[in-house]
């Protein structure tokens, strides 16, 4: 896991949230969250568009055991890897949108570029 970030959650929640949120921005190319989760999300989906850069049985099964839908993975193999094979990185735009209203929570988008 990279990062120190706990986001008020026990391990279990946090890994589990997480993997969430990276399976939705490479399944819908956007999300909308907080800023320190999207921190988060960018530096775990940024290594895995890196992962699937190479295309092999032990990287698939790697981007399996982490992303919850194989569907993602293989859109992830077949589309969004090969878009980015030019690129040494910087997938992800983070983009903040202001406060959450209810509780001020510093909001922001995540996109793939």
């Amino acid at each position: 896991m990279p990062g120190t970030r706990k986001l008020g959650r026990e391990t279990a929640h946090r890994t589990a949230m997480l993997r969430a949120l990276v399976t939705f921005l490479l399944e819908n190319g956007r999300i909308e969250t907080t800023v320190s989760r999207a921190k988060e999300v960018s530096s775990l989906t940024e290594k895995f568009i890196t992962l699937a850069k190479v295309e092999n049985l032990s990287n698939k099964r790697a981007a399996l055991a982490f992303i919850t839908k194989e569907d993602v993975v293989n859109k992830l193999f077949t589309e969004i890897a090969p878009k980015y094979s030019d690129r040494n990185g910087g997938y992800t735009r983070i983009t903040k949108i202001g406060p959450r209203r209810g509780d001020a929570a510093e909001m922001a988008v995540i996109e793939l570029i």
